[in-house]
Parts: structure tokens; C-alpha cells; sequence
């Protein structure tokens, strides 16, 4: 009880009268009976930002319903196409028509009527409180004026007075772009990234700066981004994986430009100690993006950091006993005489033998220049700024998994054995499984950049490289990544990367209830949203799983994975009406989005429509709004029976 009156002294500070205590209480209660906002869930983006920056600025296509919807009978296609793109790219759109022989000051006017129109459709359901906290604060006053009054009999002169004053001032373009940002703010209440931002497409950093900027954002870790979370941390295999990557798949735009690391040293290091690097020729990609007219350079760069990466990966899975996995330190397992490798039993001759840095007595061994040029590499990722705030962002907004609103979100699986149950790992003194051993490994994750403890953090730091491609690993959820079998052994039956058992129950209803149990989520329209296995569209295969219960929403976002998948993605939006997919066809480019009004051609269908619409009272906001209501109730209560005074001499009533 002491403690309780307590907390009420203190919450008396922001609250000190009756009067304040009752406008508060019904406040919340009024709130708790508005609409749920929009949620929108985006996976497995992978770099490829231009078609991220689309679907972020259209919504997935809610942006362009919303138009058709509000103008479908006033305006043309075309000039509902023309609006359209305005939103999404204003100040492109202001630039092009700064070009163009038009009457900019007409233009202007037409223009920010029907953004303000959209504005006023877009935030119905949202209370003023909330609105006026999402405007800019220079145009707060005039934007609020302009969305909320609707008497164009009495204030007609009034309202366009405004406009024409704004367009006589000069601030036309900056309201408009306002104007529009508000527009998109409003339209998705709050994003979900289910994993892997990094990797294969050309600008994972562009998309992050996005991310960081946005009003409401939360990820769930990807293995791509593990690891450049475990390379910003100054884990070398996660270092030389990360290079490696961008040396592969052509992203040394990101790597040297916006991050800084310096790729000379190795260069020169690969072009000296390499002449044969034929096999480890990078990726051929749909577009060239940065790649020089020197293939053989790249070729050679690629096989010096592969080699060190594997090297580096042999030591560590015998450094890290527990993780199970000496099978696949890779070098100490070859017949350098005979040029072969022995897996599972089977001998397979190597496609390239010629490593002049492997000592055959001891493979895993960096050589001097290699070791140098490793600590050049982590050092450029550790003393990089951009990388790091990205990374800090990463660990603020993101975790292994994450329940809202009666969902669950993670990237990759609950790790299974063959019979379904929970399989178990026993790491550092603990035996987990399940929801635990998640909670463990987010742990973990965060050590591995956080703790100022050496062992923690060298630990940590381990761990994250297993996340990226562990066995099992809870958001790799493979046996193991068969990056050296793929570049070195010609039979493609090595390839493969076999699947945790997950991927063979989650399409049965009983197991994902029972995840769904694990995680404590009971409400009707709980589902699971899944990412990084990506859905043959074209074979048939449906998002939809254990009879809707999980949804997997990794289409084919990357341009490397589409002609695999047969789209360019899948959204998924959870509204106050139910749960809807969009799957997305390849994305023509900003330029054409821009110049000639195209948009990302989207399908929709339904995952759940809801007998009754839900109200932010069926929300984790509502539930917190509710503890503040009783809180606030208590405190009331206190003031009436005076266990606390109010603070300004009014009666206690």
C-alpha cells in the first residue's frame, strides 16, 4: 500500500487536480474507442532500395486506393495517376513541373486543394490529439486550419486566403512536400521489417536511413543483418563474410562510398597472391551496377576474402565447441595432395586447388599479409560512423522476434526437430528451447556490440556469426550454408542446404497454434508472420499457411531471387477491417514512376476479415492505455478520500 501511494504521489505531478485526473480518464477512454491503425509488414528487402522507397511511399498500394476512393468520380485517371505520384515523390514531381510551360501558380493551388482533401480522408479515424502531433511544427497551425475545418459556406474566402498566401509567400513547394509526408504518415500507422535489409541488392543503407527517419518502425532481425550487425561489432568471420558478399554480389558502391572501408589494400593483396581466380568470378546479376571493366580483379579479390573467410570460420567453430559444427571447418578436411575433399562420406575433386596462403599443416592459419589485412578490414567497419548508427538502430528498433497486437513476427523459425517439438540447445550452463532459447540468443546478440566484458563480448560476437549461418539457427534455419561446396565442388548435390524440420510443420494448424501458444497469443486473428523463405508464386505455392494461421511474406523483394519466385514481393497490411497480402510485380524504376506515372503493379487478396472492427481498445496500446485509466482511477480515488492532496486548493470532488 506504501509503495502504491507512492507511485500515485509521484503520477500527482503530471495530474495535480481532480479536474486533470477526469480529463485524462475520459481522454484515454475516447481513444481506446477509436479504429486500430493501418500495420504494414514488409520482409527481406535486400537491399534493393528503389522498390523499397516505392512500396514505402505508395503503401503498398493504399495510397493509390485512398485517391480512387475519394476522386474516382471527380478527377481522371491520369490526373489520379498524376496526384498519385506527387505523394510518393514530391519533390521530384515539383522539380519536373518547374519544367514545364505551366501556370505554376494555378498548378500550386489545384494541387494543395487535393492534397488537402486526401489529408483530410487520410486521418478520419484518428483522433485530433494524434493528428496535430504529426504535423510539422512550422505548418502546424495552417495544415491544422486547412484538414480539420470542413465550412466552406462561412470560411470560404478564409481558406483560400490562406492558400493564396501561401503560394504569394513562397512556401508553396514546402508545404506541398508537408503536406505529403503527413499524407503517408497517416496512411500506415506503424511498419513492420520481418529481416534481412542486407545483402545481394545494391543500398542497404539508403533503405536504413528511411527506417530511421520513419514515425513508428520495428525489425526483426534477418540473418543478413546479423551479420553486418556482427561485422559493425568487429567479428572477423563476420568482417570478411560481409566483404565477400558485396565483392559477389556487386555492392561495393554501399561497401566503399557510404561506408567507407577502404578495398585497395585488398586489391593489391589479391593481385598479388592470386593469379587463377576463374572459379570465384562474381555473380552475373540482371543489372550492372559498380562492377569495373577488370573482371579478373574482382575474381581475385573474391577468392582472397573467401579464403580468409574460411579459414577464419574453421577456427571458429572449433573456438566454439557448443555450436556443433566442427564438420564444417572445410579446409582442415582436404587432401591437398590429391586435391580433394572428403563430405559425408563421398570425395569430390576441388575446382581449384591453387591456395598459395593455406598451410597444409595448419589450413586455418591467417598468413602475416592476411592478418594484417583483416585487421585493416575490421578496424574500417569498427571506426565506420554511418555503419555503426545503423547497427545501434538495428539493435534500438529490432529483436529476434516480436508480439504485437496478438501476432508474432520473426524472420526465419522456432527451430524444430524431426517429431515437431521444440528442439533444445545448451549453451553456457543453460539447456533452452523455445520462446527461452529466443530470449537467450537476443541476449546474446545484443552482448556481442554492448558489453564492455571481453569474453562477453568476443562471445557475443561469435554468436552473431552463428545466427548468420549456425546449424539451426533460429533465424538462418539451415543445417548449414553451403557457400564453400557452391564455389569449390562441381556436383551440385553438395549444394544443398537442408532445412530445419520447422519448414516441414509449419503448415500444420495444431503446431503454429501451439507456437502461437508458446509465445502467450490467444487472440482470434493471431497469426504468425514469417519471412526468408522465399514463396514459388510460380509453382504454385501460397503464402498462406497452416490454413492462414502463418503467412510467410518473403516473395522475391530481391531482384536476384524473382526469377525464382515469379514476383517482386509480398506486403502484408493488418487494418481495424482484417489482414490483407499484396503480392508485388517487378518495380520499372524511379525515373519511370516519376517521368511517366507508373507504379508497382500489386495484387491483392485476403488473408482474415474480421466479424467486427477492432478499436485500438483491442490493441497493445489499448491494454496500456488501460493500466493508465486504472492508475489514473486510483489516483482519483486517492484525491477523493484525501490519502493525497491536490496542488491547487481546489475541493476534493
Amino acid at each position: 500500500m506504501e509503495t502504491n501511494l507512492r507511485y500515485l504521489t509521484l503520477l500527482s505531478r503530471d495530474f495535480p487536480t481532480v479536474q486533470s485526473v477526469c480529463a485524462e480518464i475520459i481522454n484515454l477512454n475516447a481513444i481506446r474507442a477509436l479504429p486500430k491503425g493501418t500495420e504494414h509488414f514488409m520482409s527481406d528487402i535486400h537491399g534493393e532500395h528503389e522498390a523499397f522507397l516505392h512500396i514505402l511511399n505508395n503503401g503498398s498500394g493504399a495510397i493509390y486506393e485512398k485517391i480512387d476512393e475519394m476522386f474516382e468520380k471527380t478527377l481522371t485517371l491520369q490526373e489520379r495517376r498524376a496526384l498519385a505520384v506527387l505523394i510518393y515523390y514530391p519533390r521530384e514531381t515539383l522539380a519536373d513541373t518547374k519544367k514545364k510551360d505551366l501556370d505554376l501558380a494555378d498548378w500550386y493551388r489545384v494541387a494543395i486543394n487535393r492534397l488537402i482533401t486526401m489529408g483530410r480522408y487520410t486521418t478520419v479515424k484518428y483522433s485530433r490529439s494524434k493528428v496535430r502531433k504529426a504535423l510539422p511544427p512550422d505548418f502546424a497551425y495552417i495544415m491544422e486550419e486547412l484538414l480539420t475545418t470542413h465550412d466552406s459556406q462561412n470560411k470560404e474566402a478564409y481558406y483560400d486566403n490562406i492558400v493564396r498566401s501561401i503560394i504569394d509567400t513562397g512556401c508553396a513547394d514546402t508545404l506541398i512536400m508537408e503536406l505529403c509526408t503527413f499524407i503517408k504518415r497517416m496512411a500506415v500507422d506503424a511498419l513492420h521489417i520481418v529481416g534481412d535489409i542486407f545483402d545481394r541488392g545494391p543500398h542497404a543503407d539508403v533503405i536504413l536511413e528511411q527506417l530511421m527517419a520513419h514515425h513508428s518502425v520495428d525489425i526483426q532481425w534477418g540473418n543478413h543483418d546479423v551479420l553486418w550487425m556482427g561485422a559493425a561489432a568487429g567479428n572477423p568471420a563476420c568482417v570478411a563474410t560481409a566483404v565477400k558478399n558485396c565483392v559477389q554480389y556487386d555492392n561495393l558502391d554501399m561497401l566503399e562510398n557510404s561506408y567507407g572501408i577502404n578495398l585497395l589494400p585488398l586489391a593489391l593483396f589479391a593481385t598479388e597472391q592470386y593469379k587463377d581466380a576463374d572459379v570465384f568470378q562474381p555473380r552475373k546479376l540482371p543489372v550492372e551496377r559498380f562492377r569495373p571493366r577488370d573482371l579478373t580483379l574482382y575474381a581475385r579479390m573474391h577468392k582472397a576474402i573467401s579464403v580468409i573467410q574460411f579459414k577464419l570460420e574453421g577456427q571458429l567453430v572449433k573456438r566454439r565447441p557448443e555450436y556443433g559444427m566442427r564438420d564444417r571447418d572445410m579446409l582442415s578436411r582436404i587432401d591437398w595432395a590429391a586435391h580433394t575433399i572428403e563430405i559425408d562420406g563421398a570425395t569430390y575433386p576441388l575446382r581449384d586447388a591453387d591456395f598459395p596462403t593455406v598451410d597444409h599443416k595448419d589450413p586455418n592459419k591467417l598468413s602475416h599479409e592476411e592478418k594484417a589485412l583483416l585487421e585493416q578490414l575490421v578496424d574500417s567497419f569498427r571506426q565506420s560512423d554511418s555503419l555503426q548508427a545503423h547497427t545501434r538502430f538495428l539493435y534500438s528498433a529490432g529483436s529476434i522476434y516480436c508480439r504485437h497486437n496478438g501476432n508474432l513476427l520473426y524472420h526465419g523459425c522456432l527451430p524444430c526437430d524431426e517429431q515437431g517439438k521444440y528442439l533444445g540447445f545448451r549453451l553456457y550452463g543453460k539447456q533452452l528451447r523455445g520462446k527461452e532459447f529466443l530470449d537467450f540468443a537476443d541476449q546474446l546478440a545484443r552482448q556481442g556490440y554492448f558489453s564492455t566484458n571481453q569474453n562477453e563480448r568476443e562471445r557475443g560476437g561469435d554468436f552473431l556469426w552463428f545466427l548468420w549461418c549456425g546449424r539451426n539457427s533460429p533465424i538462418f534455419g539451415r543445417d548449414h550454408i553451403a557457400t564453400f561446396e557452391r564455389t569449390l565442388i562441381e556436383d551440385a548435390a553438395t549444394w544443398k542446404e537442408p532445412k530445419n524440420p520447422y519448414y516441414e510443420y509449419y503448415d500444420n494448424e495444431d503446431f503454429c497454434r501451439g507456437l502461437l501458444e508458446e509465445f502467450d497469443l490467444h487472440k482470434p486473428w493471431s497469426r504468425i508472420i514469417n519471412g526468408h523463405m522465399p514463396v514459388r508464386v510460380k509453382e504454385g505455392e501460397d503464402p498462406r499457411k497452416a490454413g492462414g494461421r502463418l503467412v510467410v511474406i518473403d516473395g522475391g523483394f530481391c531482384e536476384a531471387y524473382q526469377n525464382q519466385t515469379g514476383i517482386a514481393g509480398y506486403t502484408m497490411f493488418f487494418s481495424s477491417h482484417g489482414m490483407r497480402i499484396a503480392a508485388h510485380e517487378p518495380f520499372a524504376g524511379q525515373y519511370d514512376a516519376i517521368h511517366r506515372g507508373s507504379d508497382i503493379t500489386s495484387h491483392s487478396f485476403i488473408v482474415e476479415n474480421l466479424p467486427e472492427r477492432l478499436m485500438i481498445a483491442d490493441t497493445d496500446m489499448g491494454d496500456a492505455l488501460l493500466y493508465s485509466i486504472q492508475d489514473l482511477e486510483a489516483l482519483l480515488a486517492a484525491y477523493r478520500s484525501g490519502s493525497i492532496k491536490t496542488n491547487s486548493g481546489e475541493l476534493n470532488h
